[in-house]
C-alpha cells in the first residue's frame, strides 16, 4: 500500500492534509482532506467508454454529508440519510461548475464524483474544502483533465480579507463568496455581499487566486508522484474532417447572414434549423449508398459541427461588426415592462419581461409558524424568508411533462434569494416567501427573478431597505486575440456560445450578490473589471425602469394580509403567558381568536400575535400585557371585584394579582357595612394603587382617591379591629 500525503497552508497558518492510496483504493482516484477536525472523503470513477451517441460531457457531482460526522441522528422516522437537501446540492453545483469545463471537449465518458463529509466539529467550513477535495481525486486518477483546480471561501472582516473563516468568524462579515480557480485562471465565482463596490469584489478575488495557487502545485506534485500525470487514452468521437470542412465553407455564411438580421429567439431559431436540415437531406440524397446507422452517425457529426460553425459566426459578427443575435450593441438592454398587482388575491404579485424574458413573483407573508425549519448536519434554525424558483417546460416551448425541482432551479432561485435577503429588515415580524414563476426565457431568468422579487415585495408592502435589481453579463474572447467584446443582458444562445456568464444583483449602493462561470482562458482581472462596471451600469439602468412602476413600498398592508404585532416581555415572564402544559396561552388564543407565538431570546421573550382583524389583536395583546405587567405604585386600574369580606373587598387589577379595597377607601362618607357600597363578585371597578408592601408584596387600593375630596373633609380615625379584620 503506497500512501502519499502532503500539506498546504492558507495563509493565516491554518494546515489543510492531502491523503491518498490508504481507502477508496479501487476507485479511479481517492482524497482524504483534513483540515483540524474536519475530514473529507471525495472519490471519483470514470467509464472506460463512452455510451454510443453521447456529444456532451456526463458529468455527475455528488457532496452528501453524514449526519454522524458531527455527532447527530438524522431527522425523520427512518433514522438515516436521504436525498440531497439544498445545502448538499448547491456544493455540488459549485464543484460541478468548476470541474466541467476542464474536461477536454472530445470526452463523452461519464464520470462520477462524490464527496463525503465525515468529520465535522462545526468551527471550519466544510464546503469550502469540498471542490479541493474533488479535484485532488482527479488528481490522482488517470481520467483526462485539463488541469487542477481548488476552491475557497472569502469573507471580509473588519476590512480584511479571511480564506476559509470558520462559522464564528462569519458572523463580523460583510461579503462571503466561493471562488473556484486554477493556479492562474478563475473559473467560478458565487457568494452575497453587503452592498460592497466593485473594487472590493476584485480583491477578494485576487487574494483567493494567491490562495489557490499553491493548493493546484501541490495536486500536480501529488499526480507526478502517482505517475497519474499521463492521462488515459481515449477515442469518444468519430469526426469526418472532410465533413467538417464542407460544413464550415457552405453554411458559414448563410448562419452568419441568419446572425445579422436580428430576428426574435424562435424564429431565429427556425432559421438555423432549416439551414442545417437542408443541408443533411442535400448530402443524404449524394450518399444513398450509407446504411441506416450510418446516417445517424453522419447527422450526428453534421449537428456537432454545425454548432461550431454557429458558434464561429455568432462570436465574428459580435467582435468585428458589434452586431449582436438580436441587433443590440454590446452594452444595451432589453426592453423592459412591468406591472404590480397583477393577481388579486396573493400579499403581493409583480411581472417583470426583459426582452423574451418574463417572470411572475408573487409574495406571500405569514407568522413565525411558517418559518422553515432547517436540519442540516451542521445548520440548525429556522429560515423567515424563503425564495423558490420554477422554471417549466413552456417558458422555452419545449414540449415535455413537468418533473420535481431540479438542481438548476434550487441554484437560481438560491442566487436571487441572496441577492434579496439582506434588504428585508432584521426586525420585520412576517415570514416572508416569493415564488417566481418563470413564464418566458431567453436569457437570465434568475436575475428576472430578483426584478421581479423587488417589485413584489415592494407590492406586498414589505419595507424594504432599498431595491434590487440584477442583470447578466457575457464575454466574447476568441484564444491568441487581443480583441474581446463584454455583453450586456445576454441573450440564452450568447450563454451557450459565448465564454462567460456573469451574473450580479445589487443596489444602487452597491452589490448584494454575484455568480460567475468562466468557459474561457487567461480571463484577465481587467476584463473583469470592465464587466463589473458595465454591468453596473446596466443594473442601475433596469431599477430605474422598475421605479417607474412601484417608486417605494405600499405604506399599508393589502386588507386579506394577517395582521402582525411584535414585542418583548421580561424572560422570566414566559412561563406565566404560556401556563402549565399551555393552558393559559391556548385560553387566551380561545378568547380572542388569535395566534401567539414566543421565542425566547438570550434576556427577553420574543412575541408575535397575529390575526385576520384589529380587534383579536388588541384582546390578546392586552391579556398579554396583563400578564407580564408588574404593578405601579399611583397608577388607576379597571378591575374586578373577586370576593366580598366585610373589612372590605379584593380587586383582581392585572391578571394574577389582587390588592385589598378597604371600606375605608371606599369613599370619602363613612360607611358602616361593605353592603352600602353595593359591590359583588364580578363588577368592574376603577381603583388607584396607593401602596405596595415592601415586606409582604400586598397590594393597597383606594377608589375614593379617585373621586373629588369633600369640602372642610376632616379624616376620621381607623375603625377599631380593621387591621385584624383585614390581616385574617
Amino acid at each position: 500500500m503506497k500512501v502519499i500525503k502532503k500539506t498546504v497552508q492558507l495563509p493565516d497558518g491554518r494546515t489543510i492534509s492531502v491523503e491518498t492510496g490508504k481507502v477508496a483504493k479501487q476507485a479511479d482516484g481517492a482524497c482524504w482532506l483534513q483540515m483540524n477536525n474536519t475530514v473529507l472523503l471525495a472519490t471519483v470513477c470514470a467509464a472506460k467508454d463512452a455510451v454510443p451517441g453521447t456529444d456532451f460531457m456526463p458529468l455527475q457531482v455528488d457532496y452528501k454529508e453524514q449526519y454522524s460526522a458531527a455527532g447527530r441522528f438524522p431527522g425523520g422516522f427512518t433514522k438515516r440519510e436521504g436525498k440531497a437537501g439544498d445545502n448538499e446540492i448547491l456544493t455540488s453545483r459549485l464543484i460541478d461548475r468548476a470541474l466541467r469545463p476542464l474536461f477536454p471537449s472530445n470526452y463523452h465518458a461519464e464520470v462520477y464524483v462524490n464527496v463525503m463529509l465525515l468529520s465535522a466539529d462545526g468551527v471550519d467550513q466544510p464546503d469550502a474544502l469540498a471542490g479541493f477535495a474533488a479535484s485532488t481525486a482527479l488528481a490522482c486518477s488517470d481520467i483526462p483533465f485539463e488541469c487542477t483546480i481548488s476552491e475557497v471561501r472569502v469573507a471580509r472582516i473588519n476590512g480584511q480579507y479571511v480564506i476559509n473563516p470558520t462559522f464564528e468568524q462569519m458572523k463580523e462579515a460583510n461579503m462571503d463568496i466561493m471562488v473556484g480557480a486554477s493556479e492562474k485562471d478563475i473559473m467560478m465565482v458565487e457568494g452575497e455581499m453587503k452592498e460592497v463596490s466593485e473594487q472590493d469584489l476584485l480583491g477578494a478575488l485576487k487574494a483567493a487566486q494567491e490562495a489557490i495557487a499553491p493548493m493546484c502545485r501541490l495536486q500536480d506534485e501529488l499526480a507526478k508522484e502517482l505517475g497519474t500525470d499521463k492521462k488515459r487514452e481515449y477515442d469518444h468521437e468519430i469526426n469526418d474532417e472532410d465533413l467538417r470542412e464542407q460544413i464550415n465553407k457552405e453554411l458559414y455564411q448563410p448562419v452568419y447572414d441568419v446572425t445579422k438580421k436580428a430576428l426574435e429567439k424562435q424564429e431565429r431559431q427556425e432559421a438555423f434549423d432549416k439551414i442545417l436540415e437542408d443541408f443533411k437531406e442535400k448530402y443524404l440524397a449524394g450518399h444513398a449508398d450509407l446504411t441506416e446507422d450510418e446516417q445517424e452517425e453522419k447527422a450526428a457529426e453534421m449537428d456537432r459541427y454545425y454548432h461550431d460553425v454557429m458558434r464561429d459566426a455568432m462570436r465574428r459578427c459580435i467582435l468585428d461588426e458589434g452586431i449582436r443575435l438580436d441587433g443590440r450593441k454590446t452594452d444595451e438592454i432589453r426592453p423592459i415592462w412591468c406591472e404590480v398587482s397583477p393577481l388579486p388575491r396573493p400579499h403581493g404579485s409583480a411581472i417583470f419581461q426583459r426582452g423574451e424574458t418574463m417572470s411572475l413573483s408573487t409574495c406571500t407573508l405569514g407568522t413565525k409558524l411558517d418559518e422553515k425549519l432547517v436540519d442540516d448536519v451542521l445548520e440548525r434554525g429556522y429560515m423567515r424568508f424563503l425564495l423558490h424558483y420554477n422554471f417549466p417546460p413552456f417558458s422555452t416551448g419545449e414540449a415535455k411533462a413537468q418533473r420535481g425541482v431540479g438542481r438548476r432551479e434550487i441554484g437560481h432561485g438560491h442566487l436571487a434569494w441572496r441577492g434579496l435577503k439582506e434588504m428585508i429588515p432584521a426586525d420585520y415580524p412576517y415570514t416572508v416567501r416569493l415564488v417566481s414563476q418563470i413564464l418566458e426565457s431567453n436569457g437570465s431568468s434568475s436575475m428576472a427573478t430578483v426584478c421581479a422579487g423587488t417589485l413584489a415585495l415592494m407590492d406586498a408592502g414589505v419595507p424594504m431597505k432599498k431595491p434590487v435589481s440584477g442583470i447578466a453579463m457575457g464575454l466574447i474572447k476568441n484564444p491568441g486575440e487581443d480583441k474581446y467584446a463584454v455583453l450586456s443582458d445576454i441573450l440564452g444562445d450568447e450563454d451557450h456560445l459565448g465564454d462567460m456568464d456573469f451574473k450580479t444583483t445589487g443596489t444602487r449602493d452597491g452589490l448584494t450578490a454575484t455568480q460567475m462561470d468562466i468557459k474561457c482562458d487567461g480571463l484577465s482581472f481587467e476584463i473583469l473589471e470592465k464587466a463589473l462596471m458595465q454591468a453596473k451600469a446596466g443594473r442601475e439602468h433596469i431599477l430605474s425602469k422598475m421605479l417607474e412602476t412601484i417608486s417605494e413600498p405600499r405604506a399599508e398592508l393589502k386588507p386579506f394580509v394577517p395582521r402582525i404585532v411584535a414585542f418583548d416581555i421580561p424572560k422570566d415572564c414566559i412561563g406565566a403567558v404560556i401556563g402549565p402544559g399551555g393552558k393559559v396561552i391556548q385560553k387566551m388564543q380561545e378568547d380572542s381568536g388569535a395566534t401567539i407565538t414566543i421565542d425566547e431570546d438570550e434576556n427577553v421573550g420574543k412575541v408575535q400575535v397575529s390575526a385576520p382583524d384589529k380587534e383579536s389583536i388588541d384582546k390578546a395583546v392586552k391579556m398579554i400585557r396583563g400578564i407580564v405587567a408588574v404593578p405601579e405604585v399611583g397608577e388607576v386600574y379597571e378591575g374586578t371585584v373577586k370576593s366580598v369580606m366585610p373589612y372590605g373587598c379584593f380587586v383582581e387589577i392585572l391578571p394574577g394579582k389582587e390588592g385589598l379595597l378597604h371600606i375605608s377607601e371606599l369613599d370619602w362618607k363613612r360607611l358602616e357595612t361593605i353592603e352600602e357600597a353595593g359591590l359583588k363578585e364580578g363588577d368592574t371597578v376603577t381603583v388607584k394603587l396607593l401602596e405596595i408592601d415592601a415586606k409582604t408584596g400586598k397590594l393597597r387600593l383606594s377608589k375614593r382617591a379617585l373621586m373629588p375630596k369633600p369640602e372642610g373633609y376632616q379624616e376620621r380615625r381607623p375603625r377599631r379591629n380593621d387591621k385584624k379584620q383585614e390581616n385574617q
